[in-house]
Order: C-alpha cells, then structure tokens, then sequence
C-alpha cells in the first residue's frame, strides 16, 4: 500500500503544471579570460512545455530589472547541476539598452 502511495504522489506532482513554469536563475559563469559582455540573465525551462516567445519575454522581464530595455538570448545549456530535470535548459540572455 505504500508502494501505491508514493507512486500517487510522483504522479500527482508530476501532472502539476507548476513544475514546468520557466523560472530565472544566476547565468552561465563566465570561462577563465573570457571578457564580460555585459548585464546578463539566465531562465530554466522545459523546451517542451515553454514556447521560445515565453522564454524570451521572461528573459526580457528579468534585463527590465537592470534597468535595460531588450534581452538577446546568446546561449542555452542543458547542464543538469543549473536547471532542475522537469525544466532542465537555461537559456542566457544579454541584457541591453535600446534607445
């Protein structure tokens, strides 16, 4: 019976919407004499569930926080250690200002 339990709570956690939001995270180090572009920002999410218009208006959403008016995405990883597995890419986005 406990077996059956804790099968009904994967699936009833795994049927939750809530899992596969895309979400902002700290973006991609930069490598070792590498020359910072700039303000950027990072979103988890699920290429399944997330459309390319969501992820890019969040990313956009996160630079307006900087105080920077476009975001323009430059990247996307899929290491397991940055984004949980159910959103499991992180797309960094360079953050600018458009006059």
């Amino acid at each position: 019976m406990i077996r059956w339990g804790g099968l009904l709570l994967l699936l009833a956690a795994l049927a939750g919407c809530s899992g596969f939001t895309p979400f902002p995270v700290p973006p991609k180090g930069l490598a070792i004499g590498e020359t910072n572009p700039g303000t950027r920002v990072a979103i988890c999410y699920n290429g399944f569930k997330s459309t390319p218009a969501e992820v890019q208006e969040l990313g956009l959403e996160q630079c307006r926080t900087t105080g920077n008016t476009a975001a323009e995405r430059i990247g996307t990883d899929y290491r397991m250690e940055n984004c949980p597995v159910m959103t499991p890419a992180r797309a960094t986005f360079l953050c600018r200002s458009i006059k």
